[in-house]
C-alpha cells in the first residue's frame, strides 16, 4: 500500500493549499527541484567540466522516459514542451495526407498542421464525447492521419487509446498527451500510437521547459528530419562541412544543438518518481480522487460540465 500522505510531504505546495491546477502546471517535488539546481550549481561552481557527465545522465532520462511509455529510448526525444514535439512529429508525417482531429482540441493539435497547408477535418463531439464511429465516419482515401488529445483539456474528456489503435488502419495515430502523460497509463506498442508529445509542466510534474516525443521506429525509418543541427549527424566531433550523415533516432530530429539539460534533469526525476510509484496506482488515485470530487459537486447541486464516463 502506498503512503499517500507521504508522497504528499514531497510536495511542498501541499502544505498551505489543496491544488488543483494541474491542467495548467503541476507544482514539482522537492527532488525534482534538486535535480534541477544541482545542473546549476555545477554550472556555477564548475562551468563546462561536467559536460559528458551530463550526457550520460540524459541518456538516463530518456531511457526512463521510454520505459515509462513502452518505447526503445532511440524513439524518444527529449523536447521543451508539447509544440516543439508536435512540429517534430509533422515533418515525419508531412505528406502522410490530410488530419482528422475533433472539435474539443487544444489548438496545438490543430494549427502546426493547417499551417504546413495541411487540411484538418474536425469532428463534431456529442455531449463532450467524441465517438469511435464518427472518426470512422470521417476516414477516406485523402486523410492519412488521425491527431487526438488522450485527455481533452477542454473538458476532461478521454480516449480509448486502444480503441483508437485498432480502428486507425492505414491512418497514422497522434496522440497529444499532455493532459495525460504522468497520471493515466500509455503503451505506445499495445496501444498501436505512431507519434506522442507531451509536456513535462502539467502532470509530469517537472515544470516549464520540459517534455518529450515519441515516434516510432518505423516512422523515424521512412522519413527524414526537416531541420538539423551539429549533434544531429553520427560523428558531431568531426567537425565536418562537406557532407551529411544524420542520425537515425528521434532526439537526431529535436535535440537541436546543446541539450536543455536543467529541464531534461527535472524531467527525469520526475519520471522516477512516478515509475516508481506506478502508473496504475496513480491512475487508481487520481480516478478516486476525481470521483469523490464529482460526487460531493453533485451533491451540492453544481453541474460538472466533463462527461463522467469519459
Amino acid at each position: 500500500m502506498i503512503n499517500w500522505d507521504e508522497i504528499r510531504k514531497q510536495f511542498p505546495v501541499t502544505e498551505n493549499s489543496t491544488y488543483l491546477n494541474s491542467a495548467a502546471a503541476g507544482p514539482v517535488s522537492r527532488a525534482t527541484r534538486a535535480a534541477a539546481t544541482e545542473y546549476y550549481d555545477q554550472m556555477m561552481n564548475d562551468a563546462d567540466i561536467h559536460w559528458d557527465e551530463w550526457l550520460r545522465k540524459r541518456e538516463e532520462v530518456r531511457r526512463n522516459v521510454a520505459s515509462f511509455i513502452n518505447a526503445e529510448p532511440g524513439e524518444v526525444a527529449l523536447t521543451t514542451n508539447t509544440s516543439s514535439g508536435m512540429n517534430v512529429i509533422i515533418d515525419a508525417l508531412e505528406t502522410h495526407g490530410e488530419v482528422i482531429s475533433c472539435d474539443l482540441e487544444f489548438p496545438v493539435s490543430t494549427l502546426p498542421w493547417m499551417n504546413r497547408r495541411i487540411p484538418v477535418h474536425l469532428v463534431k463531439s456529442v455531449n463532450g464525447e467524441v465517438r469511435m464511429d464518427d472518426i470512422r465516419t470521417m476516414m477516406n482515401v485523402r486523410t492519412g492521419v488521425i491527431c487526438m488529445s488522450h485527455v481533452q483539456y477542454s473538458n476532461g474528456f478521454r480516449s480509448n487509446l486502444e480503441d483508437l489503435g485498432n480502428l486507425k488502419g492505414g491512418h497514422a495515430l497522434v496522440i497529444n498527451a499532455s493532459q495525460s502523460a504522468g497520471v493515466f497509463e500509455i503503451d505506445v506498442k499495445r496501444m498501436k500510437i505512431d507519434a506522442l508529445c507531451a509536456t513535462g509542466h502539467k502532470w509530469m510534474l517537472s515544470g516549464y521547459g520540459s517534455g518529450f516525443a515519441y515516434i516510432s521506429r518505423e516512422l523515424l525509418e521512412k522519413s527524414k528530419p526537416r531541420a538539423i543541427g551539429w549533434l544531429s549527424v553520427e560523428d558531431p566531433y568531426s567537425d565536418r562541412n562537406d557532407e551529411i550523415h544524420l542520425r537515425h533516432d528521434a532526439a537526431a530530429r529535436a535535440e537541436l544543438g546543446c541539450p536543455h539539460f536543467a529541464g531534461m534533469f527535472a524531467l527525469g526525476a520526475s519520471a522516477d518518481l512516478l515509475n516508481n510509484l506506478s502508473i496504475r496506482n496513480i491512475e487508481e488515485r487520481a480516478l478516486s480522487l476525481n470521483r469523490f470530487l464529482t460526487n460531493r459537486l453533485n451533491e451540492a447541486g453544481w453541474k460538472v460540465l466533463s462527461p463522467i464516463e469519459g
